[in-house]
């Protein structure tokens, strides 16, 4: 699958913008806070109706105005895909596919993958356990229509457990209501705990090879899937805390809790590693989402790599780049010499300044 094109309207600090894409590498280079990572984010969203930063709808919209739209064309076998996404300031999103509405953003998912790849992701393995899960279930979403559905309805009962917890200030009463969300919790809670230790069981059997050549054979990673609970105590957990939760008026036990630990020889470099450990890591990381995609979809995704090159060293830098191969690549950067000093293969060039993106002849 590929991105052929993209079509912003309102969007971010675009009033319009229609840009074509190669099948190869393109850039996107211009100075910071110019509109690089807006483009990258368009596409983010048009794939995973999420953004890569956590941000809401409203905070997309172009300021002053109430909607924005994304309009992408997708190629694949030589069949072309239209996805029109309309954002509301005030509203859900709306979405259609080749003219026809979908009824859920969840019927978008896995229609185009796409791995994002950006600074901040270089601290995936030093930050806390909100940055790993949120790895973990943006790939497994992608992947996975049934993780997707079951992380959904997991979230909404945690959330309305959380609000049932609050009310039994008021009214006492509710409690004999708890055991009905704490069964809904732990049926949709062990899906996803199954789910996730079979995910880092694929990860360990790609991470392993990629991990050992980027550190020059002297290091062997493995990840280590650490549940809050498991399968045959999550509820025994949730009547143990139920006090605890009454008190603190939050669900203390769960997924939504989880940590993956990345251990390379016997050191947990989330605590003990050095810096250089944590940034092989996290590129290890990066690259074997490329090739669990791959595995699964027997297709590739498109990958964005949003200014990530400039906090690599020069031999991450060669082995991310030698690694991309026939992938549709989207990069974004500050200027071409980088590029230019590694003799890397560059299908299109554009400049981007204050919201207007040029082509550049090569």
């Amino acid at each position: 699958m590929i991105i052929k094109s993209i079509e912003l309207s309102d969007y971010r600090n675009y009033t319009s913008l229609e840009l074509d894409f190669d099948k190869g590498t393109n850039i996107l280079y211009g100075d910071n806070a110019q509109g690089k990572t807006n483009i990258l984010e368009a596409i983010y969203v048009a794939a995973t109706t999420k953004s890569h930063k956590g941000s809401h709808d409203s905070d997309i919209v172009r300021f002053g105005c109430d909607e924005a739209h994304i309009r992408t064309y997708l190629e694949k076998d030589n069949i072309e895909t239209r996805v029109d996404m309309h954002l509301r300031k005030s509203k859900s999103k709306g979405i259609a596919i080749d003219g026809q509405k979908i009824k859920k953003a969840a019927d978008l998912m896995g229609l185009c993958n796409v791995v994002f790849f950006s600074p901040e992701d270089l601290n995936i393995i030093k930050n806390g356990p909100a940055y790993r899960r949120r790895f973990v279930d943006m790939e497994l979403c992608q992947l996975d229509s049934f993780y997707l559905y079951n992380l959904n309805n997991y979230n909404k009962i945690v959330n309305q457990r959380n609000q049932l917890l609050k009310d039994l200030y008021f009214n006492p009463q509710l409690r004999e209501t708890l055991p009905i969300w704490d069964d809904q919790l732990v049926s949709y809670g062990n899906k996803i705990i199954e789910r996730r230790r079979l995910f880092v069981d694929q990860l360990n059997d790609i991470i392993f090879n990629i991990h050992k050549k980027l550190s020059g054979d002297r290091e062997e990673i493995k990840i280590v899937y650490e549940p809050d609970v498991d399968e045959n105590n999550f509820l025994d957990k949730l009547k143990e805390n139920q006090a605890r939760d009454i008190k603190s008026k939050m669900t203390s036990v769960g997924p939504h809790r989880d940590d993956f630990g990345f251990i390379v020889g016997d050191i947990d470099i989330r605590k003990f590693g050095s810096q250089g450990q944590q940034r092989t890591a996290a590129l290890s990381l990066k690259l074997s989402e490329i090739e669990i995609v791959k595995n699964i979809n027997n297709d590739a995704p498109i990958l964005l790599l949003d200014d990530v090159l400039s906090e690599l060293d020069s031999n991450r830098q060669r082995f991310l780049l030698d690694s991309i191969g026939d992938i549709q690549t989207i990069i974004t950067c500050t200027g071409l010499e980088e590029f230019v000093s590694d003799r890397f293969t560059i299908n299109r060039v554009y400049k981007v300044s204050n919201g207007v993106v040029e082509m550049m002849s090569q």
